[in-house]
């Protein structure tokens, strides 16, 4: 079998790991004997229209069983240069965007398989209307690569990043400049319990492990997530996770001592915050949750959409 990806998430200075995600997740289906070819293209608004031409050219010369088109707007591109079958996966920002996520919404009901990366996405969420349930739509999670990500010690990871070793800190691994993430709630949640807030965004993949291993505690306390990969990954390193109830944290949170899933509320979240910020090094038994959902699980489900379609079986993976 062989399957072209085609995506426009590459890293840059800003953003170093912005689509990691999907780099994972080809490199865990090649490692399934899967032969896959990625188109990619930078994004920005002047590169949809010429990458939609160097795409249909590509598509007229070489053959591939399934194309896989993640994102939305990419997806529009692989329709437009003419990609059948087609399978598009939602992140999430795609859906909820007030501009975007009505073609997003659009384009799922023009493709062989529209999949979101999680449930979450199918459901409208703080007003924002979700993707629709087309018939056969699938849950195509890409899940973090967790050979990188495990407990270290947070004394040996503060010194390694030059931070205090003995200042409570917590977590905000998104980019502050991203209304969605809410960075204002963080920084009220960390001024009220006296703790610094380090803040991601510019965080380089290699570093992440570092970083989440030197906080008491990870914050997401995002009005919306796609999948919310960075609370996996926390898990995988057993660092206690706050989180708003988006994404796919109700399910990776549920029942996890230690770590909370619940509406920001500054009383609620400092009570759930003080036990992490007292004692030295806490952590969560989160290595266990995190492994349902790494990447390569997430991966075996992926290739069974992809023979499934290649077959024309029509026999989609369920919500």
């Amino acid at each position: 079998m062989r399957v072209l990806v085609v995506t426009n998430f590459e890293p840059d200075e800003s953003a170093p790991q912005r689509g990691r995600w999907v780099r994972d997740q080809v490199d865990e289906v090649r490692r399934r004997g899967i032969e896959v070819d990625v188109f990619s293209f930078p994004p920005g608004r002047g590169e949809y229209l010429p990458a939609t031409r160097r795409l249909r050219a590509l598509l007229r010369g070489q053959r591939f069983d399934v194309v896989h088109a993640h994102y939305g707007l990419p997806g529009w591109c692989a329709l437009a240069a003419g990609a059948r079958p087609l399978l598009v996966t939602f992140h999430g920002t795609d859906v909820r965007h007030p501009l975007v996520g009505a073609l997003s919404r659009r384009l799922a009901w023009r493709v062989d398989l529209a999949a979101a990366v999680t449930r979450a996405l199918y459901r409208p969420e703080n007003d924002r209307p979700g993707l629709p349930a087309v018939p056969g739509a699938a849950v195509l999670p890409c899940g973090p690569d967790l050979a990188r990500f495990g407990p270290l010690p947070r004394e040996e990871a503060r010194r390694k990043l030059g931070l205090d070793p003995d200042r409570p800190c917590l977590l905000f691994p998104a980019n502050p400049g991203r209304p969605e993430k809410r960075h204002d709630l963080a920084a009220t949640l960390a001024s009220a319990c006296d703790a610094e807030l380090l803040s991601g965004g510019a965080i380089e993949p290699e570093q992440m492990p570092l970083w989440l291993n030197a906080a008491n505690a990870v914050l997401v306390t995002s009005d919306y997530e796609g999948f919310g990969m960075v609370a996996v990954e926390a898990l995988a390193c057993e660092v206690p996770v706050l989180s708003t109830p988006v994404g796919i944290a109700p399910y990776a949170l549920a029942g996890l001592d230690g770590c909370l899933c619940a509406p920001f509320d500054l009383p609620t979240w400092s009570a759930a915050a003080a036990p992490h910020l007292a004692a030295a090094d806490p952590r969560v038994d989160g290595a266990g949750r995190a492994a349902t959902l790494g990447s390569g699980r997430m991966a075996e489900r992926v290739i069974e959409a992809y023979r499934d379609i290649a077959a024309g079986s029509g026999n989609r993976l369920g919500r």
